[in-house]
């Protein structure tokens, strides 16, 4: 508001500007005026019955209609441009309401433009325009204001209004003080409305909407709310003007502060950086490094004493001095290569596994005998809970290194592994360089936990980057982009784990030697729990171990009952959901059962989420069950096949990967090339549609194991005879009939032991994988193995054809 008071005129087309002038009411005017009178378009204000204003007319229409006018009465008709841009408007792009204005003065410019100084008279309504041309010219009729009819109330407003000016008049610096006196020597009510409706800081549009009301009630309360909203951002505007110059002056006095603390100092003979950067230099004489680190620091350190401490760069080569200091670089613990001690920790703190453990000796012992850390990287493979983690902290504790695990899942960066140059802003070493630095030790064991979720994007491919890491040949020469020097990791125990061996980088997995860890059965699930679980739940939840007692039977329970998973973190959930229970019993002190039976499991638990076993629906016709592996570990698969008349045209459903479509179509290419070994008719293999189906379709499946299965669903529905009960089976299928070995056997069978399966068929080559599982755990399982698919359908559904 009033921000323009105290400009001039500027030169261009109708652009007006409102001053201050000490008006009288519309009403107070006695002026004949005539009902029709030229008009002139005002292109960037509105102007109000009392105001005035001084403009300058350059579009020759507007000369003419001001000329016309002061040459006869000095009356013409004002109204606004709808549009700004208009350069030459016409009747559409005119508001209707407008204000008569009588023209004090005409002043012809130099450049050939007019300034006129008018001032508003009464608001009238522009019927039409009688025509246009050399000017605007339009028959009016007058607009009258409504009475007041709440006078109390117009009052009230009208103080608000005066109020409210004078607030914004003092926070606003541009406008001088004498404005204050000058509403102060307004009287006319209507005229201090039309005066302060003239100068809101608001558009054309609000002030036009204000001209068109005619009762002076609603606009005051109009000007009354643009006023107010004005006013909230004019102390707004203060508030942040204020903190700013307090912010700017803060930084003004604590620079003053710090030249006159510096300038002393110096007087004193005293430099805190001096000091500090004499510290540095003697913690560097101690340290025993490379030749080349020692002349990289003694370089920067140089380069620090000669700069400013108050650039940013100062702060940059600080913490880059720092970190070599803080870097391990011959620095490293003792190594404990007692293997009989080492394999006590892993059998204390890993029941079962014990290939993967009699793996791990091996490989320290290579490393005890040979003394150095040239040996292949191992990578731990398996499903989620088996432990892999927990292995390498075991390993960590039984030698006596220090432990670092760094997540690799969804890293994208390859910064995060190599580092930032000194060059970017907030620049860091890579999270290998940091981790040895925050271990204190260049001989740490390393876990890089999920190694096959590592991303891939436009910032870089940090698998790539983790070749030279750990590739024993190269790892000795590491380079950190902010380190800017080759950094030794040779002599760093790295472990990686991973889920699945799929989404690896074949050259990163060509580095790491593998070593599976597959899931447990019920018996080792049974035994962790006793050992491990229990108590560290009892210890998690406050519980002595004479709280509670689970016995066998019911941890068996919670397992098959609630569980369905190769390792053990959901089991591990349920004992602490167990533990809870306990708990809130004792805190309040209820009544409960120490030794917890099955019965009370559904109250701590909730009901069963595996209630029935799935392997004991009823063999029909078509129907075959099959072996997978899956993240969590194996699971039986079902596939359902069925005929329906048409082409013999082959239908896939149930979300199958391209490798499980192909086994189906090669199925069914095997059944007919052998229709007639097979007694199947060809004419119902071309008169019937074929549909299989894998149930769980929200489920993704994919992988090479369900060929003999889905060949054994077709025969089975095209011959109309069930498979054998409690029978399951996995292995793939050439077109010549031959059945091939598949992966994940311990997964599977175990999966097939839990869900009550009696007999699996598998291909001969995969007896060596049966053979490694322990005889206890899948004591009353009978194994067939398998060449030829022939002998697959002669043992599952008893067809003697070959």
């Amino acid at each position: 508001m009033f921000e323009t008071i105290k400009k001039a005129p500027v030169q261009d087309d109708q652009e007006s500007i409102p001053f201050f002038s000490i008006g009288a009411s519309e009403d107070n005017y006695d002026d004949v005026i005539k009902s029709e009178i030229p008009i002139l378009a005002l292109r960037n204000t509105v102007l109000f019955p009392g105001v005035v204003i001084p403009i300058t007319v350059g579009r020759d229409k507007s000369i003419a209609a001001v000329n016309e006018a002061f040459d006869n009465d000095k009356f013409i008709g004002v109204v606004s441009q709808k549009e700004l841009q208009v350069e030459k408007p016409d009747a559409e792009d005119l508001y209707e309401v407008g204000t008569v204005a009588k023209i004090i003065k005409k002043i012809k410019m130099p450049d050939g433009s007019t300034t006129a100084i008018l001032q508003g008279r009464k608001k009238f309504v522009l019927e039409e325009l009688m025509f246009e041309e050399p000017f605007f010219n339009g028959r009016i009729s007058q607009i009258t204001m409504d009475p007041v009819d709440n006078k109390l109330e117009y009052e009230a407003i009208i103080s608000s209004i005066r109020d409210m000016a004078k607030k914004i008049i003092e926070l606003s610096p541009q406008i001088p003080s004498e404005a204050v006196m000058m509403l102060n020597n307004i009287e006319s009510h209507s005229f201090l409305q039309n005066f302060i409706a003239s100068n809101l800081n608001v558009s054309v549009a609000k002030k036009q909407k204000v001209l068109e009301l005619k009762d002076p009630l609603k606009s005051a309360e109009t000007i009354l709310k643009h006023m107010s909203s004005e006013l909230n951002m004019l102390e707004i505007k203060n508030q942040i003007d204020s903190k700013v110059k307090g912010d700017i002056e803060e930084q003004q006095r604590n620079f003053y502060l710090n030249q006159q603390l510096k300038t002393i100092q110096e007087e004193l003979g005293q430099n805190p950086q001096q000091e500090e950067l004499e510290v540095l230099a003697a913690k560097a004489k101690k340290k025993k490094w490379p030749e080349e680190a020692a002349k990289a620091f003694s370089k920067t350190l140089d380069k620090v004493k000669r700069m400013n401490p108050q650039v940013a760069e100062y702060s940059i080569q600080m913490n880059y001095l720092e970190l070599m200091l803080e870097l391990p670089w011959n620095e490293y613990t003792k190594d404990n290569f007692n293997l009989k001690k080492v394999k006590t920790v892993l059998d204390k703190d890993h029941y079962g596994l014990e290939d993967v453990k009699q793996r791990i000796l091996e490989h320290l012992a290579v490393l005890k005998l040979k003394g150095d850390m040239k040996a292949p990287i191992l990578c731990l493979v398996g499903p989620p809970g088996v432990g892999k983690t927990s292995l390498g902290k075991s390993i960590a504790n039984a030698i006596q290194r220090k432990f670092i695990r760094m997540s690799l899942g969804g890293l994208h960066d390859e910064s995060e592994i190599r580092g930032h140059r000194k060059t970017y802003i907030g620049a860091m070493p890579g999270r290998i360089i940091q981790s040895v630095k925050k271990a204190g030790s260049g001989n740490p064991l390393f876990i890089l936990d999920e190694i096959d979720k590592i991303g891939s994007d436009h910032r870089g491919d940090p698998s790539s980057a983790l070749l030279e890491v750990l590739d024993p040949e190269q790892n000795e020469t590491f380079y950190d982009n902010y380190l800017e020097m080759e950094y030794d990791l040779s002599k760093v125990l790295f472990i990686a784990t991973a889920n699945s061996l799929n989404s690896i980088q074949p050259a990163l997995l060509d580095r790491m030697e593998i070593i599976e860890i597959g899931g447990y059965s019920t018996e080792e699930k049974v035994e962790i729990a006793k050992k491990h679980l229990i108590p560290e739940q009892k210890a998690e939840h406050g519980l002595k171990s004479g709280d509670v007692k689970l016995k066998d039977e019911v941890i068996d329970y919670i397992i098959r009952k609630y569980t369905r998973e190769s390792g053990v973190r959901s089991l591990n959930r349920n004992i602490a959901g167990v533990m809870r229970g306990v708990a809130k019993s004792i805190a309040m002190d209820e009544k409960y059962n120490k030794n917890v039976k099955i019965s009370d499991l559904k109250g701590m638990l909730g009901v069963e989420k595996f209630p029935k076993e799935r392997i004991a629906e009823d063999m029909v016709p078509g129907l075959a069950i099959g072996l997978a592996w899956t993240r969590v570990g194996g699971d039986i698969l079902y596939i359902e096949s069925s005929l329906s008349e048409g082409k013999g045209k082959l239908i896939l459903t149930g979300n199958l990967g391209d490798v499980m479509k192909e086994s189906a179509t090669t199925a069914l290419s095997y059944i007919k090339a052998n229709a007639d070994k097979l007694n199947i008719s060809k004419e119902n293999l071309e008169k019937f549609d074929v549909h299989i189906h894998v149930p769980e379709g929200a489920i993704p499946k994919d992988g090479p194991s369900a060929g003999i299965t889905m060949l054994t669903a077709l025969v089975s529905a095209f011959k109309g005879k069930a498979m054998k009960k409690n029978l399951a089976m996995t292995g793939e299928i050439t077109l010549r009939g031959k059945v091939l070995p598949v992966g994940g056997i311990k997964e599977k069978v175990l999966a097939a032991k839990r869900s009550g399966v009696d007999t699996i068929i598998l291909c001969a080559d995969n007896r060596r994988h049966v053979e490694e599982i322990d005889p206890r755990y899948i004591g009353g399982v009978e194994f067939i193995y398998v060449e030829r698919m022939h002998e697959v359908l002669h043992y599952a559904l008893g067809i003697e054809t070959f």
